[in-house]
């Protein structure tokens, strides 16, 4: 029966400084891509603790603060994300956003809080074999972070054979978290199709080509591209967010078009299917009107899928943290680009720890993190790298 952390605990002090640095994160939120200043105060946060290295402009902003025992053993990645959300805060609390129509909505200040609190225990005592990386992830909200981090040439330096990670979850309760082996989020992207004619005065719009009726056909086909499935093999999901035709004016009819659109599907080959369908759809219709027709893609977020091995590592530490576990056995229909670290290499897996039910959704103007589960994700993590040494040990040869 295992009982004790095997790192020092965090104390009643780190947890009050660690609440108020949490709250100072949240004070000043920068986007995806522009996350300077608050890697800079992750950077003075974690200098105190002793890292060995602290690489700094992973991918952007990126901060890897590295803690080695000096002796061989597997390199363990925890990771946090930096960046907020454009988006207008309008909760009350005390430490509210400074920033006009910025603000950390989805709890990336806290899970960089949790982090730093792990490295005050990693500068007290390094994990006994081996190296653990804290990795502060720029660009997660628009899908670009992961993917530069490990593509920089300094990730060579730190590239993990394992990656945890966990995000708070207001749909889970409290002291619960949700895990499973398998997709852990769904695979989705942004698709924009931009339609071309050719504008006329208003008062003779046949003189023109608009691409008002093309549009007006395209949208519903593309959502019709959704099927009935339930998250799982086949399931896709699309979504028309925005669509803008001509300029605003009375005196022109319109030459041009672009709509914007979400698709998601639990695998990338389906993902890949998806897309196809969607642009041919649009195409079809616009060839038919005669007008041109282009597609592109935004905020490109492969599915993140749990590593088995992983995820029993991850399930330990949940259970020796005194975490309650609930099975996932569907993915999480919102989209992570976490799964990139496993592409690149890492048994990863990625929790769900409930902050339930008396907590606003992510994403929401209302929502703040809640300073109750930093402690539990300091000791959950603390708790998933020695189960990870000691599923490394037991790893033949």
């Amino acid at each position: 029966m295992h009982n004790a952390c095997p790192f020092p605990l965090p104390t009643a002090a780190d947890i009050a400084e660690l609440t108020a640095f949490r709250h100072q994160l949240h004070r000043t939120p920068e986007l995806s891509g522009e996350e300077r200043e608050t890697a800079r105060q992750v950077v003075a946060a974690l200098q105190p603790t002793g890292p060995d290295e602290i690489l700094t402009g992973l991918g952007g902003h990126g901060v890897a603060a590295v803690y080695d025992s000096g002796l061989p053993g597997p390199v363990i990645l925890l990771r946090s994300e930096l960046d907020a959300l454009p988006i207008e805060e309008l909760g009350q609390v005390p430490h509210r956003s400074t920033v006009p129509g910025k603000a950390h909505l989805c709890g990336h200040d806290g899970h960089s809080t949790i982090l730093v609190g792990l490295g005050r225990l990693l500068g007290r005592m390094r994990p006994p074999r081996g190296r653990v990386v804290l990795m502060f992830q720029p660009a997660e909200e628009d899908g670009a972070g992961a993917a530069a981090v490990v593509a920089d040439p300094a990730y060579a330096r730190i590239r993990p054979d394992w990656a945890f990670s966990l995000h708070n979850a207001p749909d889970v309760p409290m002291g619960q978290g949700k895990l499973g082996p398998g997709p852990a989020n769904c695979a989705s992207r942004g698709m924009w199709i931009t339609l071309t004619g050719s504008t006329a005065h208003a008062s003779r719009p046949q003189d023109g080509l608009s691409p008002l009726n093309a549009m007006a056909e395209i949208m519903p086909g593309l959502e019709a591209l959704t099927s009935d499935l339930p998250l799982g093999p086949g399931y896709a999901l699309v979504t028309v967010t925005h669509a803008t035709l001509g300029r605003p004016n009375y005196g022109v009819a319109p030459g041009e078009s672009r709509i914007l659109v979400t698709l998601r599907t639990v695998h990338d080959d389906e993902m890949d299917a998806l897309k196809a369908r969607a642009e041919a759809l649009a195409q079809s219709i616009a060839a038919r009107h005669g007008l041109a027709c282009a597609c592109g893609y935004d905020d490109v977020f492969l599915a993140s899928v749990n590593d088995p091995d992983a995820t029993r590592v991850l399930a330990t530490g949940l259970t020796r943290a005194g975490v309650q576990q609930v099975v996932q056995d569907a993915p999480n229909v919102g989209s992570e680009d976490f799964g990139r670290f496993g592409l690149a290499g890492a048994r990863s897996a990625m929790v769900f720890l409930g902050a339930g039910p008396d907590c606003a959704a992510v994403h929401t103007p209302h929502y703040d993190f809640r300073d109750d589960l930093i402690p539990v994700g300091i000791r959950l993590f603390a708790e998933t790298i020695a189960a990870c040494l000691e599923e490394d040990a037991a790893q033949p040869a």
